[in-house]
């Protein structure tokens, strides 16, 4: 397991943590005692809870997430159905994903915008399973095992990722809309403002170690 190092309970400057609370659709993580309740896949796998940071704030490349508790049997994840999620308007630079595919999907995310236009920039994600990355995101979390819906496998990692794309319109934004594509799993995801200096973010997550 190769988890993200944790994050103070606070948002660093410039960067707006999305709350995906009513937008989470499926279980993508499982406890040991409750892997029937799977469903990343139409196979029934999932990621071991154990493994991810979850139900806390983690820290990848300099950005902040905020993920869910994972392994309750409860929805961890929002498996992209078109999803409209409001963001706080300002303007933005990127869009951070934690995430994962059944296999790798390339796809558009439609940003929406407080003048009326919209944008469709790609999102790309590699295979959960385990493979280095196709579209040159970061390894968030490579799991040790990955759960079965009667068993646990070992020595079979599951990879959780982070992927940024980008928000190239100089206008504000008000809300971006995930794909209509089941094989899409959205765990977390952050905002970072334009223009945010992120030797700065370096310098307090140096602060913070």
């Amino acid at each position: 397991m190769r988890p993200a190092p944790a994050w103070p309970h606070r948002t660093a400057e410039g960067h707006h943590l999305l709350d995906l609370a009513g937008h989470r659709n499926n279980v993508g993580a499982t406890a040991p005692d409750h892997l029937g309740a799977g469903a990343f896949n139409i196979w029934g796998n999932s990621f071991p809870a154990g493994e991810l940071p979850s139900g806390r704030p983690v820290l990848v490349d300099g950005v902040p997430f905020d993920l869910p508790v994972c392994g309750a049997a409860a929805p961890d994840n929002v498996r992209a159905d078109g999803q409209f999620i409001e963001v706080a308007p300002a303007r933005y630079d990127w869009l951070y994903v934690l995430a994962a595919a059944e296999r790798r999907v390339e796809d558009e995310i439609a940003f929406h915008f407080t003048d009326g236009s919209v944008d469709f920039e790609p999102l790309r994600l590699s295979d959960f399973w385990a493979a280095p990355a196709v579209f040159g995101e970061s390894a968030a979390v490579v799991t040790e095992v990955m759960h079965y819906p009667l068993h646990v496998q070992a020595d079979v990692p599951a990879m959780l990722w982070c992927q940024r794309v980008p928000v190239t319109r100089r206008a504000v934004l008000r809300a971006a809309r995930l794909p209509r594509n089941p094989a899409v799993h959205v765990f977390a995801a952050t905002l970072r403002e334009a223009g945010l200096d992120m030797a700065g973010v370096a310098d307090l997550e140096s602060a913070e170690g």
